[in-house]
């Protein structure tokens, strides 16, 4: 079973994104600050990370850096509001694999970098 975490201040779209990777057999554990997150890598190996970028604390991009020093072969999927080109410039250099952006939809198309991680 793959393992996925997500980092998200928002706990209604962590938990909306939560059920829906859990129904498609992923193993979920959640993180509601960067700070969070760092402990739950620290904790053991993830699959996916989907991480947004206005985090309370340390960064999503913070998260996204210390995270791929950590777990180089982890997928990363910036989820955010932010749609900046600047931003997923720096998130792509970083090491993200995909950047969705809110409000997102649940088609295959869209978290296909997730579904083909792996």
């Amino acid at each position: 079973m793959r393992r996925m975490l997500i980092v998200e201040d928002e706990r209604d779209i962590c938990e909306c994104l939560g059920d829906f990777f859990t129904a498609k057999g992923f193993a979920v554990a959640s993180a509601f600050s960067g700070e969070e997150a760092l402990d739950q890598l620290d904790a053991g190996p993830v699959d996916v990370i989907l991480l947004d970028i206005l985090l309370p604390g340390i960064s999503g991009m913070e998260v996204l850096r210390r995270a791929k020093e950590k777990y180089p072969c982890a997928t990363v999927v910036m989820v955010t509001s932010l749609d900046q080109l600047d931003l997923r410039q720096e998130a792509h250099r970083c090491g993200a694999t995909g950047y969705v952006t809110k409000p997102f939809d649940f088609s295959p198309a869209t978290w296909s970098v997730v579904f083909s991680a792996p």
